[in-house]
């Protein structure tokens, strides 16, 4: 991997052949191999990103965020681990799963403790608050379904 000027990388296990570009914050996280992780994504201590996933610019993945294989996060994306966030005390993070061959379009925000199905896809700026099933298309706020993938699609 190139050395990067502007970016903060530390304690990161890196598959082989991921790219990754400058002006990127990522820390103590797990990413696989084959995966491309644009300018200006933040992904913190813990999350796991599986092989050949696509993030776009201006991503923000928190603690408690699992990606599985071959997912698209579109551009402006942001994710979160906790429905009552606060300066100050106790707070509980929820697990948020994004299973293989999901895509994300761009602008979603995706609320703590939600599954997203195997090759479901989000429609540009929903925001998830419920489970998505598996080859489910889902748009709106909230995140509605709107229909289901055909199983011949190509993804």
């Amino acid at each position: 991997m190139k050395k990067l000027r502007h970016s903060f990388i530390e304690d990161v296990l890196i598959g082989e052949g991921t790219a990754i570009h400058d002006h990127v914050n990522l820390y103590k996280c797990t990413i696989g191999k084959n995966c491309k992780i644009e300018s200006f994504v933040y992904i913190e201590e813990g999350v796991v990103i599986g092989d050949n996933c696509k993030i776009k610019p201006f991503v923000y993945i928190p603690t408690g965020v699992t990606i599985e294989d071959d997912v698209f996060i579109g551009p402006g994306v942001s994710f979160t681990n906790d429905k009552y966030p606060r300066a100050k005390g106790a707070w509980k993070m929820l697990r948020t799963v994004i299973k293989k061959g999901a895509s994300i379009g761009a602008k979603s925000a995706i609320l703590p403790g939600v599954t997203v199905g195997e090759e479901a896809l989000v429609g540009a700026g929903s925001v998830v608050t419920r489970n998505v099933p598996e080859r489910a298309v889902v748009t709106g706020n909230p995140a509605r379904i709107r229909s289901y993938r055909n199983k011949d699609e190509q993804v």
